[in-house]
């Protein structure tokens, strides 16, 4: 009963810490005036927890679970969180290609490494600085390209000009399509002056649904949007792991450990933070955040991650399973989904091909492999 409790409560402290963190990076981004793209990666590709868990693995001489880890997670990323993004909230974005570029050569590096049979302590040197350069590479090309700061930021500078959110303004919100909630909303005119100078309303893109949270956001300091950000992101970190812990606590009661449930249901767990962080953005229109989660997670698990783990529990062999099917079947999966990622919109079938194609990894892992590489 315990642990169900704390699951229950691990899943809702989750919830709410990724519903107020999306808004408070979008608030971030608008007040600092950096890229929602960059504050994203930096914010949610960089897993602290994950990063913990596999530096004690390491250091108590699991090191094939370390690796295991590292990659069994980073598959999910793509094949599970990536996935039902699509399926759940198909959306349109803009990445540039040189970003999917480096998604995919991250994993491609990382089996270069593994391929001489050893990762020792150079290798996690270079692969930590791989990671910086790609996060470099990211701050740079979003202010030299003088991208915006997110895509929707002009359209809420408009509303917020016309007095949307801001109290007896003058636009007024009706719900759009005959959904209702504030989420769902769109400004019409009552009259007031437009941006332009001009009167009467303006349109918005017709995929556009307007947040309060983020016309929130919008209007905090710029301490107070990243001190926020902050206390949600450790909300959120304390939900998963608390969440872990009932689920293992479940696991364990019902004697389920060790099953093919229960290592599905390990594995959707160690995804729920994940799976929250890119489904969610999407849906409530800032899809940068989700797709930041994806590549900046997949890019820091095979190079800063790794290289952490590597530079302070020592080396690692690779066994040859690794090299055989895990490492080619991260590479495939990672270059299918920059694919899908490159048209510039995520669709229901994507997420279906991906989806199928990882419960088909999974089940040959654990009828060819002998389990699948990840905290059962």
């Amino acid at each position: 009963m315990i642990a169900i409790v704390e699951f229950v409560l691990g899943i809702a402290l989750l919830v709410y810490c990724a519903e107020k963190l999306i808004a408070h990076l979008v608030g971030v981004a608008s007040r600092w005036a950096i890229s929602l793209f960059l504050i994203a990666v930096v914010f949610t590709g960089i897993e602290f927890d994950d990063l913990a868990y596999g530096i004690v693995l390491n250091v108590d001489d699991l090191k094939q679970a370390a690796l295991g880890t590292v990659i069994g997670t980073t598959v999910a990323m793509t094949g599970i969180v990536l996935a039902l993004a699509a399926l759940i909230a198909p959306c349109e974005f803009d990445v540039p290609k040189s970003y999917l570029a480096l998604f995919v050569a991250a994993p491609v590096v990382l089996y270069a490494f593994a391929a001489t049979g050893a990762l020792t302590l150079v290798t996690g040197v270079v692969l930590c600085l791989l990671f910086v350069a790609f996060v470099g590479w990211i701050a740079y090309r979003e202010k030299a390209g003088q991208r915006p700061v997110w895509r929707n930021a002009e359209y809420y500078e408009q509303l917020e000009e016309v007095g949307v959110g801001a109290g007896g303004g003058t636009a007024t919100l009706v719900a759009a399509g005959g959904e209702g909630g504030p989420a769902d909303a769109v400004p019409t005119s009552t009259g007031g002056t437009g941006p332009g100078g001009g009167t009467g309303g303006f349109d918005l893109p017709p995929d556009l649904r307007i947040d309060q949270g983020f016309l929130n956001a919008r209007r905090q300091s710029p301490w107070a949007a990243l001190g926020y950000a902050l206390v949600a992101l450790t909300g959120l970190v304390i939900g998963a792991i608390i969440a872990g812990q009932g689920t293992d606590g479940i696991l364990d009661t019902f004697d389920i450990d060790g099953t093919v449930f229960g290592v599905t249901i390990a594995t959707l767990a160690l995804s729920l933070e994940d799976i929250f962080l890119t489904v969610e953005p999407s849906r409530r229109g800032a899809p940068e955040i989700g797709i930041a989660n994806v590549l900046g997670s997949v890019v820091f698990s095979v190079t800063g991650k790794l290289g952490i783990v590597l530079l302070i529990g020592g080396a690692i062999t690779v066994d040859a399973d690794v090299l055989d099917w895990h490492l080619p079947v991260l590479v495939v999966m990672t270059a299918l989904s920059a694919i899908f990622l490159a048209t510039g919109r995520l669709r229901r079938w994507h997420g279906a091909v991906l989806l199928g194609l990882y419960v088909v990894y999974f089940v040959v892992s654990l009828v060819a492999f002998n389990g699948v590489p990840v905290d059962s």
